[in-house]
């Protein structure tokens, strides 16, 4: 029996055409894969910018809202009351002249200086500006030094939480002060450790002076305290005494600006300064102003704010006249431009954001960070008349 003899069989393939077509065909599936994967990951780069920006701004907004409407706290009478109530109240016991800027004129609560250019339907390119000019010698020596195009805030007041006074005594002209035990650890808040800024006030007087803190006691050196009365009979009370400044400054690490606050001790310093929260590029203020020109015993303020102005707006002489023209300021209207840390886009912005009417634009080069502008309104709870 004679076997057939098999053909070899023709091997199957592509051909090169076929395999042109396959090759375009999945080109093209693999572009739109990453066209997809590039929208995906931009969207989350500016979701994540835009998300950091509306945290950093909310937070620099709550925390500036705190200290606006602790601005003239003095106790149980606020610093209006004490003007138009003639008490020559509150006294201060520190070396500064009425309005002249110094950080411990605690006569003005509320101060700011305007940057060149910013008043509403002014335009300045992001990250410029002009440095804000005639500010006090204390101010000016601050590193960093305040940002070009930005505004300052100046705020005094006696610390929300006082100690009840348990002993006041006068030996060889200095007065000690005794506070309640377990409540004294209230002048230490905030991180500062030697506290030598402080006030003392009941309902009807309040006095501003340099202490030195002993576990409970507070020495006054060279000052008489002893016409306040000690509880359980009086309503005395000890205040550690604020004399802050915010403004806008460069981190020294990232070169990126964020609000900073500097507090002042006993020697006419800011010796604290502290980056209160990153990312935040500019600020604007306007204050709203007591419809009374000049608040006297004879002229009280009506509770009507039926101004706004600038900072210069307000005055900007500093003397008893200008002091007494801060007094006016009952409301004020904060707005804060804030930036994402990282790029979040590499396409440039067609829009310009805004703060109180500031309009900012975008410099030359694109540096692809998300920028938004967020305001805030604050009554000055210790402004309003009749408190």
């Amino acid at each position: 029996m004679t076997r057939a003899v098999s053909r070899p069989r023709h091997m199957a393939g592509l051909s090169l055409v076929e395999m042109m077509i396959a090759l375009v065909i999945g080109l093209l599936v693999m572009l739109g894969v990453i066209q997809i994967f590039s929208a995906s990951q931009s969207a989350s780069r500016l979701s994540e910018g835009a998300s950091r920006v509306q945290e950093n701004a909310r937070f620099a907004l709550e925390f500036l809202e705190r200290d606006l409407r602790m601005a003239g706290h003095m106790g149980c009478v606020n610093d209006q009351a004490h003007v138009v109530k003639n008490l020559g109240d509150p006294i201060n016991h520190l070396a500064a002249e009425s309005g002249d800027g110094s950080p411990l004129d605690f006569s003005v609560s509320i101060q700011g200086y305007e940057a060149p250019d910013t008043a509403p339907g002014g335009v300045l390119t992001v990250g410029g500006g002009g440095t804000v000019p005639d500010l006090p010698d204390a101010i000016d020596a601050l590193t960093p030094a305040p940002a070009g195009g930005s505004d300052v805030l100046v705020l005094r007041f006696l610390g929300a939480e006082g100690v009840p006074v348990n002993a006041i005594g006068l030996d060889s002209g200095n007065s000690k002060i005794t506070g309640e035990t377990g409540r004294m650890e209230r002048m230490l808040k905030d991180g500062v450790s030697t506290p030598t800024l402080y006030g003392i006030a009941d309902c009807g007087n309040a006095d501003i002076f340099a202490g030195s803190l002993s576990g409970n006691d507070v020495t006054a050196t060279g000052i008489d305290l002893t016409r306040y009365t000690a509880q359980p009979t009086g309503q005395t009370m000890l205040y550690r005494a604020e004399s802050l400044v915010y403004y806008i400054g460069a981190n020294a690490t990232t070169g990126v600006n964020g609000l900073r606050r500097a507090r002042a001790d006993s020697s006419g310093s800011y010796t604290s300064n502290e980056e209160v929260v990153e990312g935040i590029e500019n600020m604007q203020l306007m204050f709203g102003l007591d419809s009374t020109p000049q608040i006297s015993l004879t002229a009280p303020p009506v509770g009507n704010v039926t101004q706004s102005a600038v900072a210069s707006g307000v005055t900007t002489e500093t003397n008893a006249t200008g002091a007494g023209q801060w007094l006016r300021v009952g409301q004020v209207k904060v707005g804060l431009l804030a930036v994402s840390p990282d790029r979040s886009s590499s396409v440039a912005p067609t829009n310009r954001p805004a703060v109180l009417g500031v309009e900012f634009a975008q410099g030359a080069s694109n540096d692809g960070r998300y920028r938004a502008g967020y305001e805030i309104s604050v009554a000055l709870r210790n402004r309003l008349f009749g408190n």
